[in-house]
């Protein structure tokens, strides 16, 4: 959870050196990336709405474990 919290301030920051750190080998859920994307589209940066599209999204049904 942090660790999605320190992305999300990176990307409302316009930080994208820090942005590109977080995703690094990192693959995210659907609604995780349409919300960060959806962030970096209010602040405008295009570097930072490049990154979040590259990022592979994560089947949930997969990494869930009961």
């Amino acid at each position: 959870m942090g660790h999605f919290i320190a992305l999300k301030s990176a990307i409302i920051n316009g930080e994208e050196t820090v942005v590109k750190q977080y995703l690094v080998d990192r693959s995210m859920l659907d609604v995780e990336k349409s919300y960060l994307l959806e962030l970096a589209e209010l602040g405008g940066n295009a570097a930072i709405i490049q990154l979040l599209e590259q990022v592979p999204v994560k089947d949930p049904n997969k990494s869930f474990q009961a």
